[in-house]
């Protein structure tokens, strides 16, 4: 879905970008438009699903859910359904924060969070050990985030 995006139209979506918070006033002073116009841009951009979500990024400092997980993921089998399956279940999931479909020595690389390792073991028997279809998992424990972004380097 490759639409024709002008100067305005990108210097509205980095500064969403950097923060989804700013009201339609200073948006539009940024781009030199009039708020109306910003309006318009902002509805078209919605509606051609260039903007999927506007979301606030938590400090995870400030909640129970403490630990970082890098889980790869390597189906037994790989048929479309039970692709979609495995999909549906990691969307379920709300410990699972992200959820790639990868080639390589992966089927899927997830990124979850979890209260403890106890928590995390828990969310393993659900996710991997009660799927059948699930012939391995690795895990790798995240020391420190250093990045957190969905930023693209529009």
């Amino acid at each position: 879905m490759t639409q024709q995006l002008d100067e305005t139209d990108l210097t509205i979506l980095r500064t969403l970008q950097r923060d989804c918070r700013i009201g339609l006033e200073q948006l539009a002073h940024e781009c030199s438009l009039s708020v109306p116009s910003v309006q318009r841009r902002l509805k078209r951009l919605r509606d051609a699903k260039l903007i999927q979500k506007e979301i606030a990024v938590l400090n995870p400092a400030g909640f129970d859910y403490k630990m970082t997980f890098i889980v790869l993921v390597e189906l037994d089998r790989e048929s479309l359904q039970q692709l979609d399956v495995f999909r549906k279940r990691a969307k379920a999931e709300p410990q699972v924060q992200q959820c790639y479909y990868v080639t390589g020595e992966a089927d899927f690389i997830l990124i979850c969070t979890a209260k403890d390792m106890q928590d995390f073991e828990t969310l393993t028997h659900r996710l991997f050990f009660e799927n059948s279809n699930v012939r391995r998992f690795r895990t790798s424990v995240s020391m420190e985030r250093t990045k957190v972004t969905l930023d693209l380097p529009i």
